[in-house]
């Protein structure tokens, strides 16, 4: 009879088992997961919960229950600096994951990983508190003038064809749109379009005259004389072909 020998018997006999569980609790240590049998591994975690909180209480004693668990003063040394150093000591336990992978082929059994939970721990009441906060903070208005703006710029987008994503041309045929419809009119496809070339060629004659400006005084004074002598050049050459007209219908009548 099974008298004081509780837990899984796990196909084996206590000796041997209780040398697999010291196996398995080692190589968790060793290398922070594990691949093992799913009732093997809820069997280890009460085990691996023990050891990580006499690192925690961190006395001589509990190092020495650890040391004779383990028979590994290294590994146990290894753990008891993790802890020192901060790892888990906000977390009250569950110091361990199970992830399921599956049957394993051949005899079915339920495979497992199990691993050290490292990652620092968020308490619960934090956590309730970052949400509730987050539900409770208002959400930003979109303003009224920008929502009838989008979705005219959206219709018109659709009437010229072409993407309503804020591009230059959209937003360009979006205001000469406004500016026609302040005035009381309605826009065809060709005005449209005519409106939206019209001030892109403002917009380029005005960004020209800017740089003529901005560019050096001597060269604007010799531009500036240059059209002068090209305006007066024209106007003498109107006057010249005045005169010739006037003589000519001078002849004329005194033919006649």
């Amino acid at each position: 009879m099974r008298h004081n020998k509780k837990g899984r018997k796990l196909g084996t006999d206590w000796s041997h088992t209780k040398a697999m569980k010291r196996s398995l609790v080692t190589a968790l240590f060793l290398n922070d997961r594990i691949k093992t049998v799913e009732a093997r591994a809820k069997e280890i975690r009460p085990q691996v919960d023990k050891i990580i909180t006499w690192a925690k209480r961190g006395d001589l004693h509990s190092r020495r229950l650890a040391i004779a668990y383990l028979n590994d003063k290294e590994l146990v040394r290894e753990i008891f600096e993790k802890v020192e150093q901060g790892m888990w000591q906000d977390r009250p336990g569950g110091y361990t994951r199970i992830m399921k992978l599956g049957p394993r082929k051949g005899d079915n059994a339920p495979m497992v990983i199990m691993e050290l939970v490292t990652e620092p721990c968020v308490p619960k009441a934090e956590r309730q508190a970052a949400a509730a906060k987050k539900a409770a903070a208002p959400k930003k208005a979109t303003p009224k003038k920008a929502t009838k703006k989008a979705a005219k710029s959206e219709e018109l987008a659709e009437d010229l064809g072409f993407e309503a994503d804020g591009t230059k041309e959209q937003i360009e045929a979006v205001d000469a749109a406004a500016e026609v419809e302040a005035n009381g009119a309605e826009l065809t496809d060709a005005e449209k379009v005519e409106a939206i070339e019209e001030k892109k060629a403002e917009e380029a004659e005005a960004f020209r005259e800017t740089e003529e400006t901005a560019g050096d005084p001597a060269e604007a004074a010799k531009e500036e004389a240059e059209k002068a002598e090209s305006k007066a050049a024209k106007e003498a050459e109107t006057t010249d072909a005045e005169k010739a007209e006037e003589e000519k219908a001078d002849v004329k009548d005194e033919a006649k």
